[in-house]
């Protein structure tokens, strides 16, 4: 059962609460489905309270809050509504201890002076995860997640001046902190004033004080109170040392009283051994679970007596959560560090494996009725960075053959929720995200919101009462949410208000302003934003109508409150601001229908200056100001009194009750010496009577626990003449969701008990239906009349595009009845969709789409299509499925292929796939074109090393493998670096207009890889080659590497020179790639003696040419490669490249055999890369999924030489090597040898 927490901000040393109400998580990231539905918690819940205190100096004040049963805040997790829960089995609501750090509220207390108007609260609320829940009925995800407050040891920062004014006599006396506190300070306010009266005695609770000794450093703290009847309260308390981030010591304490005394069990559980977390079994209180500090040992105590005795068990993995079987009490699922999935059948006495890369917070146990085993699991496993798959498993055997698929094709990471009977996932295709359902474990379904939403983020609010309410934040907004409903079905949606406000957590997660009444079902409340003004509004038939609060008539002292409709109104706080000095509290319990208390302000707007307290008795009829500062409230006796506790930074030695739903309030001495009040822990249950204060008596002393018993100060139990009836209306309008609502209530004036055994009762009575009991149905818009009428984007007839010929459908009046609305008769038969028979037509919207909503595949692997059709019989409509390779394939139905249509391209290529609807009656196409490319593994840029000014050469991006799809070439040539040329061909020519040294950089692009290869060409007017040949020994010490041609180019160059004397500025010299060992040297002019000339030019190269073939005829060239082997160089018979003169006098045939030689020399290069068998290079063509080869960009500044003393360096580093590495897209038989490289040439 639950307890009761109230938080305690503000006071002295900035110890707070941080109750962990089952928050979701997940990264709300855009246009992710984020379920924050927050279902009312199980009887099971155990009560933590965690109570920590920061070193920081921040001083932010944090409200005290209410806690019950059935409270449920949506976009507000944690403090406001321990009841809202996440989805049975959601993993969402285990905090993960390392991913997750707990808000911190800080104050300094080292220097007590007033500062300003200090920040009154903060709420901590609702945690918000992509497609997840942030409410969990009958499950145990919640004993995964702490109750937390921290105190500072720096002492505390006064919260407010108002604070210390209000502050008692008796309980602020000589100085804090150095500071006397002034007379005006300790002004009482006007409610103590009046409810005091004539001094008199004191009134006295019963209570009892224990000290924690020896925990005096301890700064965090964990309680659970079993509730259900048992006096047992464990409290496990830490010393979190902030910088090492790790627990350093612990004390485990037991109470069997009701917490009057504690034991403390450090021996128990081993003296040496510090704890970290405490976990409880929902299903039976008397199982505890200790976790040990994993920085320490990773362990696990566990006990099955109330926390009596513990039995120690070895982990090998480190837990992050826990997530308990909804009715196994022994059944846990645990989620480690390294994103593996753990179950446990025995409490986590044995683990086993489920399975490995699961996403974080995103697995589920099944649900009885609805999965077809109890020991089913849903999760959603990472397949790549962007990619996720939804399986389901068995607990014990997690295997391939065991597992399920419900959802055919991807889903976006972290997305997938099963709350209750439905499950939501999210396909991002476009760059726009298409959301899913499955309504009671069905096929999948997009879910249809309004044409135009176009929604860039979207939260499942809950999903109670078979249908979904979902927080849309569409592409118009910013910082609000518009608030959907959907049907049964969860399918289709219509609007149900507008600009509701959201806001940030501290965490980063997303919280909208929408809370849930306890105890009157379909009653809600929301802010709203309106005209640059947040607005409260109340609904009591789940969002079908919504109007203003009225304010009280009165304030606090009895003087008159002028506010009148619209234009002021009441306003309440329901979130968490931006502003971390903002925040209020609400609170409404199932025991107490029609009571609710909150902070808010009166005016045209919701402020957070002059926050009061307000209560209603009558379910927002009317409301009266209880408080005209901040208090905490307390539900006592389920609903039949209240405890009012102020916020103050000072110690405090009284609390304020009321038994007469807040119209009086009395003062009480819980304590004879003040407190400073960390928080208040109640005991589990509605029908709480014994409450625990926690707190300290001076900076340094030990935690203080107060245990009031409120029984003594009732004197009988309730009697039937003890209660009345009241009459649940909406400003006087009885029928409310269809029936009519009558409770047993206790009278304001009755001073009882009453006790365990009181249960709500309610008679109701059913309404006529009329127009106010309906919605408008999808696709249907409310007019300024309240008429619904089509949108401008919506066919009717659409709707029956499900009909089979021969059955019926319901055709829409543009109306449905409100979920869970009771009414009969009345309009119902008018606004009730009506029956008829399906339409005989001719299929249309029909729609082709893959699985992962990609219009790219890779060559190789399963395609699968989806069709879906908008309108005709599907049962008689066939479809066929053109792949557009030459294969085909028809279906009878559409219901044959809902699983979707695979299929295997077995080339790469750019295929129109269509689909074709037929029936009797007409056809209808769709179709997409398809690009089935292959992963690019590398890229070549084939270019000549020595070029010819102002003559064309030919550069090519040679590809491996050669076919992988649509690819587009980025270049950047010679100095035109900002301007790049993008072609869709391999190959540009390109003409040098200048001599010297230039860079040609490409970049290849496929699909989402970029490659990059750069080569450096020296551009000149006139220059000889010829190709070289070796001595037979060289081939059988070649290994064909990069590093040793260019070593060996450098000995041939060498060699020429000592045998020629020809200058070294005017010979290059590269060794080619392959076998046999070939190379190629290249004769430039010496310009000072040519002068430039053409015909001195020649004449000159033609010497050094003679000079250098003779050398090489009398076999005058030779080197010594190692001891022993000599080779001795050749001139071969073919020259690569003739004698180039581009003055006018030479004829075009010349040129173009300049051309031809050059396309030879490249063919001849192509030969040698792909065709020679090399040994000592092993390059295998593999059909294996590889990373891709992924270079840095080009840099389009790169400089170049602009000399040819500058021609060595540049070509010294041109002859590179690729990494070998397996190559895509191939058979796996495939072996293919070649080289990597073009010539490199030394000069």
């Amino acid at each position: 059962m639950n307890g009761e927490v109230i938080f305690c901000p503000k006071w002295h040393r900035a110890f707070w609460f941080l109750l962990f109400a089952v928050p979701c998580f997940l990264h709300a990231g855009e246009a992710e489905i984020t379920c924050r539905s927050c279902q009312p918690g199980s009887k099971w819940r155990g009560k933590e309270l965690l109570l920590k205190f920061h070193t920081s100096e921040s001083a932010t004040g944090f409200r005290g809050q209410v806690f019950g049963n059935s409270e449920r805040r949506f976009g507000a997790a944690s403090a406001e509504t321990p009841r809202l829960s996440c989805a049975v089995g959601s993993a969402e609501c285990a905090r993960a201890r390392v991913e997750y750090p707990e808000t911190s509220l800080k104050r300094n207390t080292r220097d007590l002076r007033a500062k300003g108007e200090l920040g009154q609260s903060e709420f901590t609320q609702m945690k918000v995860s992509n497609v997840s829940t942030s409410g969990q009925k009958k499950n145990g995800r919640v004993e995964g997640v702490r109750r937390r407050a921290r105190r500072n040891s720096h002492g505390d920062k006064l919260g407010s001046p108002r604070s210390a004014q209000n502050q008692d006599r008796g309980e602020a006396t000589g100085t804090v902190a150095g500071r006397r506190v002034t007379r005006s300070e300790l002004r009482w306010s006007g409610e103590e004033r009046r409810a005091a009266g004539p001094r008199q005695e004191e009134l006295k609770l019963n209570s009892s004080t224990f000290a924690l000794t020896g925990d005096s450093s301890h700064n965090q703290a964990m309680v659970h109170w079993s509730g259900q009847n048992s006096s047992v309260i464990l409290m496990l308390t830490k010393l979190f040392d902030f910088n090492l981030n790790s627990v350093t010591e612990s004390s485990l304490w037991r109470s069997t009283d009701y917490g009057a005394t504690y034991q403390k069990l450090n021996d128990k559980v081993g003296a040496k051994t510090i704890l970290s977390y405490l976990y409880v079994s929902p299903n039976n209180k008397r199982k505890i679970m200790l976790l040990t500090d994993p920085e320490v040992e990773s362990s696990l105590l566990i006990s099955s007596d109330e926390g009596a005795t513990y039995q120690k068990y070895r982990l090998n993995f480190y837990i992050l959560s826990l997530l308990f079987h909804p009715e196994q009490e022994d059944w846990i699922l645990a989620y480690s560090h390294d994103q593996k999935l753990y179950s446990s059948v025995e409490f986590g006495r044995r683990w086993q494996l489920v399975h490995e890369r699961v996403a974080p917070n995103r697995f589920y146990w099944s649900k009885m009725g609805l999965d077809k085993e109890p020991g089913l699991i849903h999760l959603e496993t990472s397949i790549t960075e962007g990619q996720a798959l939804y399986v389901t498993c068995k607990l014990q055997n997690c295997t391939d053959a065991n597992k399920g698929k419900p959802f055919p094709g991807y889903i976006d990471p972290n997305s997938l929720v099963v709350q209750d009977e439905y499950v939501f996932v999210q396909v991002s295709a476009g760059g726009r995200p298409i959301y899913y359902v499955s309504a009671k474990r069905d096929v999948f379904t997009p879910m249809k919101l309004p044409k135009y939403t176009l929604p860039k983020d979207l939260h499942v609010i809950s999903t109670d009462e078979n249908r979904v309410v979902a927080a849309v934040r569409e592409w118009n907004q910013n910082e609000t949410y518009n608030l959907y409903v959907s049907d049964t079905s969860g399918v289709y949606y219509t609007l149900a208000l507008e600009n509701v406000v959201s806001s940030m957590g501290p965490e980063g997660n997303v919280m909208v302003d929408l809370y849930e009444v306890a105890g009157i079902k379909g009653m809600f409340l929301a802010n709203k934003r309106t005209d640059n003004q947040v607005k409260t509004y109340i609904t009591y038939n789940r969002g079908r109508d919504w109007r203003l609060l009225q304010a009280p008539s009165k304030d606090l002292r009895g003087n008159s409150i002028h506010c009148v409709l619209p234009y002021c109104s009441l306003h309440l706080h329901l979130h968490v601001s931006a502003n971390p000095y903002t925040s209020g509290n609400i609170a409404s319990r199932d025991s107490a229908p029609g009571i609710i208390v909150a902070s808010g302000s009166i005016g045209a707007e919701l402020t957070t200056s002059n926050v009061s307290v307000f209560i209603t008795s009558d379910a927002g009829n009317t409301w009266r100001q209880i408080f005209d500062e901040e208090y905490a409230v307390l539900y006592l006796d389920q609903g039949g009194a209240l405890v009012a506790i102020r916020h103050t930074p000072l110690p405090i030695r009284h609390l304020w009750l009321s038994f007469d739903e807040g119209r009086q309030w009395n003062k009480y001495s819980f304590t004879n010496t003040p407190l400073f009040v960390d928080g208040v822990l109640g005991e589990p249950g509605e029908e709480t009577l014994i409450m625990t204060i926690f707190g300290h008596v001076s900076h340094r002393s030990e935690w203080q626990l107060v245990k009031i018993d409120f029984r003594s100060i009732f004197n009988r139990r309730c009697i039937e003449a003890d209660y009345q009836t009241w009459h649940l209306h909406n400003q006087g309008e009885p029928c409310l969701m269809g029936v009519k609502r009558i409770y047993r209530k206790l009278k304001p004036t009755s001073r009882c008990v009453m006790g365990k055994t009181y249960s709500v009762t309610m008679t109701s009575a059913p309404c006529d239906c009329t127009e106010a009991d309906f919605e408008c149905d999808y696709g249907f818009e409310r007019r300024t009349d309240g008429k619904c009428t089509p949108a401008f984007w919506f066919h009717p007839s659409s709707m029956s595009r499900s009909c089979t010929t021969g059955m019926t459908f319901l055709n829409s009046t543009g109306y449905r009845k409100v979920v869970s609305n009771n009414c009969t008769a009345g309009v119902s038969a008018e606004y009730t969709a009506r029956r008829q028979q399906c339409p005989i037509q001719a299929p249309k919207g029909l729609h082709l789409v893959t699985s992962e909503g990609s219009l790219t595949a890779v060559l190789g692997t399963n395609v699968t299509f989806l069709v879906f059709l908008e309108e005709g019989d599907g049962a008689r409509t066939s479809i066929t499925l053109d792949f557009g390779d030459g294969h085909a394939l028809t279906y009878s139905n559409v219901s044959s292929i809902e699983d979707g249509i695979k299929h295997i391209y077995k080339a790469v290529g750019i295929y129109r796939v269509t689909a074709t609807g037929e029936n009797s009656l007409g056809s209808e196409t769709a179709m997409l074109y398809l690009h089935v490319t292959c992963q690019l593994e590398y890229i070549h840029l084939s270019a000549p090393f020595v070029a010819v000014r102002n003559k064309e050469v030919n550069l090519t991006a040679v590809l491996w493998p050669s076919q992988v799809g649509t690819v587009t070439y980025i270049w950047w040539i010679g100095n035109n670096t900002e301007q790049p040329v993008i072609t869709l061909e391999g190959s540009v020519a390109y003409t040098f207009s200048r001599e010297g040294i230039n860079t040609v950089t490409v970049q290849v692009s496929a699909g989402n890889t970029i490659l990059q290869d750069r080569k450096t060409i020296a551009v000149h007017e006139y220059f000889r080659s010829h190709l070289l040949a070796f001595s037979s020994n060289l081939d059988e010490h070649n290994p064909d590497i990069a590093e040793w041609r260019l070593d060996v180019s450098r000995v041939i160059k060498n060699s020429l020179i000592q045998a020629t004397g020809v200058r070294e500025d005017q010979l290059l010299v590269t060794v080619l790639p392959g076998l046999p060992t070939a190379a190629e040297f290249f004769l430039l002019p010496d310009k000072q003696i040519t002068e430039g000339k053409p015909e001195k030019s020649s004449a000159h190269l033609d010497q050094l040419s003679e000079l250098l073939l003779s050398a090489l005829n009398q076999n005058l060239v030779q080197f010594t490669l190692r001891p022993g082997v000599q080779v001795t160089v050749y001139a071969a018979h073919l020259s690569a490249a003739p004698l180039v003169d581009t003055s006018e006098n030479h004829s075009g045939s010349a040129m173009l055999m300049l051309l031809s030689v050059v396309v030879v020399g490249l063919a001849v290069f192509v030969i040698y890369k792909f065709k020679r068998k090399i040994p000592g290079l092993n390059v295998y063509a593999q059909m294996q999924n590889e990373k891709e080869q992924e270079m840095s960009p080009a840099n389009p500044t790169v400089a170049t030489p602009s000399s040819q003393q500058d021609l060595v360096h540049s070509l010294e580093i041109l002859d590179t090597e690729f990494n070998s590495r397996p190559i895509g897209c191939m058979k796996p038989h495939v072996h293919v040898k070649f080289s990597t490289e073009l010539p490199t040439y030394i000069v």
